[in-house]
C-alpha cells in the first residue's frame, strides 16, 4: 500500500529481510554520497507527478483509516466534554499502535502532522483549520474538494489545501450548520451560518451548485478595528472619526452602504462601541455575526423553514417584533428586501439612533436600492411616500468600497437634507480623493473634508457633544 514512497528514492542496497516498508527512512549509510545523486540525470516531469500523486493518495488513505479508527474507539458524544490534551493523548496512543501492527515507520515531524490532522478532523473542520487559524486570511473560498481559494490583503490566491473528497467537503458543511441547528440537504441546498467565534459562513450544495459543494466563510477578526485604528491606517481622518462617534452618541440614524467585502459589518461593530451602554439595543440579522460590546444587547436571528415548510422566521418578522420589545436602538446587520419599509417606520418613531448595512457601490444607489425593497412590500405605497420616509427617517450615508488594489476605503461620509420633488437630497461631509497609483499598484489617495458644515451639526452639538473647530474646514491637496 507505501511502496509508492519508496519508489521516490534512489535505488539502494538490498535491506535485511526482517526491514518494514517505511514512509519517510533515513538514507542508508552505504547510499551514494550526495554529490553522486546531484549528478544523476532528473527523472522526467511526467514521472515525478505521478509519483507525487500516488504518494499523497497513499497518505489520505492512511488518514482516513486512521479517522475511521478514531472515530469507531472515541465516545463522540462526550467529544465537546474531553479535555484537548487528553484527547491528544488518546489518539496519538491508538496511531501509535495501528502503525506498529502495519509496519509503517514514520518520522517525528510526519507522526505530528498525522496527529494534528487527525485532530483538527474530530474537534474542527478538517483542512480549513489551519486556514482559519492564520491571522493574514481574511476569507475562505471552497470551489470544491480540489479547490480553495483564500484572501490575503485585500487579494486571491490558491490554497494547497483540500478535502479528500465530495463526501468529506459535505460531512465539514453539515458540521457547521447543524451546530447552530440549521440543515442542508436536496430540499434546502443552500444556508447562511456561523462559526462559533462569530466568522460568517454561507454554504450552497447539489443541485444548486452544479459542480459540487460550495463554502464560503467570511473571517471575523480578533482584532477589533476601532475608528481610531482607521485613523491610524490613513482611510479616516481624526476630524471625521470624532463627527461619527459624535453621530451616534447623538441618536442620529446611520446607513452604512458598501460592495462586496468592503468591511460594513466592521464599521458597524466600531460605531455601535460608541452606543450609551444604558440603552436597550435589539440587533436582528441572518447569522448572528455583529459584536456589540454593551451588556443590555438582544440578539435576534432569523430560521429556515424546517422539512415540512413550515416555521421560517424572516427578517421583516423579528423587525415587527423588535418594535414590541421596548428597543432604544435597532440595529438590522444588513438590509435585503421588504425588512426596509419596517426599518424606516422604526427610525421614523422613535427609534433614534438605529443603525444597518446595505450593498450597493455608491451612496446615491443605497437609497435607489432602499426605496426599491421598501417597493417589494406589492402595496399600493407611493414612491414619493417612501422617498419621504427616507429622507425623515436617515439622517448619515457612510459609504466604503473594496479598491482594485485589494484595500479598503471609506469613500464618503454624506448628509442627507430631505427631499426636494422627487430627489433625496445629499451632501458630502467628508470623501475620499484618488490621486494615483504608485509603482506597485497600490492606490494613492487621501480622505479630506469637503468644506460642508452639515445641518446636523446643530443637532449634535445640541445632544451635548462640542464638535471641535475646523472639523469640516477642507483641506487642499497637496
Amino acid at each position: 500500500m507505501f511502496k509508492s514512497f519508496e519508489r521516490s528514492r534512489p535505488a539502494a542496497p538490498q535491506a535485511p529481510a526482517a526491514a518494514t516498508a517505511t514512509m519517510d527512512r533515513p538514507p542508508e549509510p552505504s547510499l551514494p554520497a550526495e554529490p553522486q545523486r546531484a549528478v544523476a540525470p532528473p527523472l522526467p516531469e511526467f514521472v515525478t507527478t505521478r509519483q507525487m500523486q500516488t504518494a499523497n493518495a497513499d497518505w489520505h488513505e492512511l488518514k482516513q483509516r486512521l479517522h475511521s479508527l478514531v472515530l469507531e474507539s472515541i465516545n463522540l458524544a462526550a467529544i465537546e466534554k474531553v479535555n484537548r490534551n487528553e484527547l491528544r493523548r488518546e489518539i496519538s496512543n491508538l496511531v501509535s499502535d495501528d502503525l506498529q501492527r502495519s509496519q509503517i515507520q514514520l518520522s517525528t515531524d510526519r507522526s505530528r502532522q498525522l496527529i494534528n490532522e487527525l485532530m483538527d478532523e474530530v474537534l474542527g473542520l478538517g483542512p480549513l483549520e489551519p486556514l482559519l487559524a492564520d491571522d493574514t486570511i481574511s476569507d475562505i473560498l471552497v470551489n470544491g474538494p480540489n479547490s480553495i481559494y483564500v484572501e490575503r490583503r485585500g487579494l486571491l490566491e490558491k490554497s494547497p489545501a483540500h478535502f479528500r473528497d465530495e463526501r468529506h467537503l459535505l460531512r465539514v458543511i453539515d458540521k457547521i450548520v447543524s451546530r447552530i441547528g440549521r440543515r442542508i440537504d436536496e430540499s434546502q441546498p443552500m444556508v447562511d451560518a456561523r462559526l462559533p467565534d462569530g466568522s460568517r459562513v454561507n454554504a450552497i450544495i447539489r443541485p444548486c451548485a452544479i459542480d459540487g459543494p460550495s463554502l464560503s466563510i467570511r473571517k471575523f477578526s480578533a482584532d477589533k478595528l476601532t475608528l481610531q485604528k482607521l485613523v491610524d491606517f490613513g482611510a479616516l481622518t481624526a476630524g471625521a472619526a470624532f463627527f461619527l462617534q459624535a453621530v451616534v452618541q447623538s441618536r442620529l440614524n446611520v446607513l452604512i452602504s458598501g460592495g462586496t467585502g468592503s468591511g460594513k459589518t466592521t464599521m458597524l461593530n466600531a460605531m455601535s462601541s460608541f452606543i450609551d451602554p444604558r440603552q436597550r439595543i435589539v440587533t436582528i440579522e441572518d447569522a448572528a455575526e455583529l459584536q456589540l460590546q454593551q451588556d443590555h444587547v438582544v440578539r435576534l436571528e432569523t430560521r429556515t423553514a424546517n422539512v415540512e415548510g413550515t416555521g421560517s422566521v424572516s427578517q421583516r418578522d423579528l423587525v415587527r417584533n423588535a418594535l414590541r420589545m421596548r428597543p432604544d436602538r435597532i440595529v438590522i446587520g444588513e438590509v435585503r428586501g421588504t425588512e426596509a419599509f419596517d426599518m424606516l417606520q422604526a427610525m421614523n418613531t422613535g427609534h433614534d439612533g438605529s443603525m444597518t448595512t446595505i450593498h450597493a457601490n455608491t451612496a446615491r444607489d443605497s437609497i435607489s436600492r432602499l426605496e426599491q425593497m421598501v417597493v417589494m412590500i406589492g402595496s399600493d405605497f407611493p414612491l414619493s411616500a417612501v422617498r419621504q420616509q427616507i429622507a425623515s427617517g436617515i439622517n448619515i450615508v457612510v459609504q466604503l468600497n473594496r479598491l482594485a488594489d485589494g484595500s479598503r476605503k471609506v469613500m464618503s461620509i454624506s448628509e442627507i437634507t430631505g427631499l426636494e420633488g422627487p430627489t433625496v437630497l445629499m451632501q458630502d461631509i467628508f470623501a475620499f480623493r484618488k490621486e494615483g497609483v504608485d509603482e506597485n499598484g497600490k492606490i494613492i489617495g487621501k480622505f479630506r473634508a469637503t468644506g460642508v458644515r452639515p445641518r446636523c451639526a446643530d443637532m449634535i452639538e445640541a445632544a451635548g457633544t462640542k464638535l471641535p473647530i475646523g472639523t469640516f474646514t477642507a483641506e487642499e491637496p497637496k
